[in-house]
């Protein structure tokens, strides 16, 4: 009886995953006002987009793919959004077919995954590795964070940016975009979120987003507190932007939000999640602790610009 070689069923997987995904892969290269910029990108859709890093196309209008086959095509920046960092591209010419989008929160902790790009300029090269962790925020240059993150262990070297991370059946469960470290590399999830901000950078070009006009810093609620509201923790306001519409709404620095249009606030990136395109111009409810009271306060997000 012959043994059977126990790695045999992850190569399987590994090997069918990168058959079916690496004719959809491309490699990116921009020129801009500040020089060369590389990068990979998924083809998306019949006809003919592709998802790669906002920060792969930055400050380009336009740009080539080049596929494994051999097949180059200019690509046009469709938009772009820098809080996401996720960008469209779309090809002039016939690309190979899309990739299946799957849903990152079926992930769990220790699935495999496979990472798919063009490294160093090296077209066509995949790694695999497990998901490390789930639900990491990454800080963008922006300033801002994407929730969410997937952390894995499948190798990232620079050029991998924009490229796909997969599941074991294929599907394309994130997009990779940045190396923290030696074992540690970060995909902004495909999930509802960023299904929506591909849609909005398809339709528009950009991404709409609410502004309230406040930082602050998660802080402990006393006890009695977070027993009333149901939370243990709550945003301390920081700094109020002047003029901004927390300003007008009458925020003050040293209010602890706890909830925001019905939902509990507990770190910055509650409220930043909130700041969507429906939240402009509308009026919202948000409940602060101020004096020892819970207050009441209405305020009218306005679009955030400058993005």
């Amino acid at each position: 009886m012959s043994e059977v070689d126990p790695l045999d069923a992850y190569s399987q997987v590994v090997t069918r995953v990168a058959r079916d995904l690496l004719p959809s892969m491309a490699s990116i290269a921009v020129r801009t006002a500040r020089g060369q910029g590389t990068g990979s990108a998924s083809v998306i859709s019949e006809d003919g987009l592709l998802l790669t890093s906002a920060h792969v196309v930055v400050g380009a209008s336009s740009g080539e793919a080049a596929f494994g086959d051999g097949t180059a095509v200019t690509v046009d920046v469709v938009g772009r959004d820098s809080l996401s960092d996720l960008a469209v591209l779309r090809a002039r010419d016939a690309v190979p077919p899309p990739v299946s989008l799957g849903d990152a929160r079926e992930l769990r902790v220790g699935q495999l995954v496979v990472a798919l790009g063009t490294p160093l300029g090296l077209a066509g090269s995949v790694t695999a590795g497990i998901v490390s962790n789930l639900g990491r925020s990454l800080p963008t240059a922006s300033g801002r964070v994407v929730d969410e993150v997937i952390q894995t262990d499948a190798a990232l070297n620079p050029g991998n940016s924009g490229g796909a991370l997969a599941d074991g059946r294929g599907r394309v469960v994130g997009v990779n975009t940045a190396v923290a470290g030696i074992g540690l590399g970060l995909a902004v999830p495909i999930n509802p979120a960023t299904r929506a901000i591909i849609d909005a950078l398809t339709r528009n070009g950009r991404v709409r987003r609410a502004w309230l006009g406040i930082a602050g810093a998660q802080v402990r609620l006393a006890p009695m507190l977070a027993e009333r509201i149901g939370s243990v923790t709550g945003l301390r306001v920081a700094s109020v932007v002047s003029g901004s519409p927390a300003d007008v709404s009458g925020i003050r620095p040293g209010d602890i939000a706890v909830s925001l249009d019905g939902t509990s606030v507990v770190t910055a990136t509650s409220i930043q999640r909130l700041m969507v395109e429906d939240a402009i111009d509308r009026e919202v409810e948000m409940t602060v602790w101020r004096g020892g009271a819970l207050v009441d306060v209405f305020v009218v997000p306005r679009e955030l610009v400058g993005t």
